[in-house]
């Protein structure tokens, strides 16, 4: 498989900038695997294709507001740091992007309040664009990370053009979000609502929860065009056992068992056995998943559209076969489906 049998034209205008008015009533494009046919719907229709003692596996990370605004020591040059991930927590070391990378070396200090309360020094080149800082300000840990909060912003993708809104820290978010360390959200659970959940649970449908920390090496572009080659970023994954219970229970009595988004798949598929069953997990995936995959334990999954040549278009194409996946994305945007983040859903079956 070569990156470019992942290539199609996508209109720009079908970028979703915002998100749907009610989380539950995006439109959901339904795939039949074993009929080979396509249905369309709303997601709330979602609960229709499911039955008792069926599972839905969710991922509770939770994102926050990883966009920080700073301005250069002795020029005063606006600079956005992107907060990737912590390093050392007593040092208040981070890995972090900064735009414009140009401009910023090492020794470097960004200042983020009038007051100077706040300021990081530069201590490290990572990538063209990646840094590492050591962020400086007195007082305790928790004071520090309540100002990280205070400060940041709701990381939106970059292809959303418009400033962030109010709105976005909640809906950029989903309701079952729990555990922070995501810079980005896993999209495909922004659907659910919490009648839908409630709906859901009065049908007899059983939740799982795994968790995995989004990093922004989910959206990084392929630059080969042989896949092989490809080497993802690595995320943080926790699966307890109670969970992982859960999870080989539905397995093992045959029930429909639903991965809500890719990054609980890549989850799921870090930490299954050889004999298809799910063990507690606490560490770091940098799995590919591409064609062709066996899959180990969901038989179904929810997911949003994914942009061409995109890590996430090539795990769809693994679980319901690229011809197909290709065709209903041919689909989607002859009937204007809503692609990316904010955008609308597929059910694969």
């Amino acid at each position: 498989m070569k990156t470019s049998d992942f290539n199609f034209d996508l209109p720009a205008e079908l970028l979703a900038e915002h998100p749907s008015e009610h989380r539950d009533e995006a439109r959901l494009m339904v795939l039949d695997r074993k009929t080979q046919t396509i249905e369309h719907k709303l997601f709330k229709d979602v609960v229709d294709y499911f039955d008792e003692d069926d599972l839905f596996i969710f991922n509770n990370t939770k994102v926050f507001p990883a966009r920080l605004y700073g301005n250069k020591e002795k020029t005063g040059a606006k600079i956005e740091v992107f907060l990737l991930r912590e390093l050392d927590k007593e040092t208040r070391v981070w890995d972090v992007l900064v735009d414009p990378a140009r401009k910023i070396r090492i020794g470097n200090k960004l200042f983020f309040t009038e007051d100077e309360s706040l300021v990081a020094e530069v201590i490290d080149n990572t990538t063209s664009r990646g840094r590492t800082l050591r962020f400086l300000f007195d007082g305790s840990y928790e004071e520090f990370r309540s100002k990280l909060k205070e400060l940041g912003e709701t990381p939106l993708p970059k292809y959303i053009k418009r400033a962030v809104e109010p709105e976005d820290a909640e809906r950029y978010q989903t309701i079952y979000a729990k555990v922070e360390g995501a810079v980005a959200a896993p999209t495909a659970g922004l659907h659910f609502s919490k009648h839908l959940m409630k709906r859901l649970e009065i049908k007899g449908i059983n939740f799982a929860e795994v968790t995995l920390h989004v990093g922004l090496g989910t959206f990084n572009p392929i630059e080969v065009e042989d896949l092989s080659k490809h080497k993802m970023e690595s995320e943080e994954i926790i699966i307890d056992e109670k969970n992982a219970a859960i999870i080989n229970k539905a397995v093992d009595t045959h029930r429909r068992v639903c991965a809500v988004g890719t990054t609980t798949m890549r989850a799921l598929e870090t930490s299954v056995s050889s004999n298809k069953k799910i063990s507690a997990f606490n560490g770091w995936t940098n799995k590919f998943i591409y064609p062709p995959h066996d899959f180990g334990v969901a038989n179904s999954m929810i997911t949003n559209f994914h942009t061409p040549k995109s890590t996430l278009i090539m795990m769809i194409a693994a679980f319901a076969g690229r011809d197909f996946v290709m065709h209903a994305y041919e689909e989607a945007v002859k009937e204007k489906y809503k692609f990316y983040s904010y955008g609308d859903a597929m059910l694969i079956l």
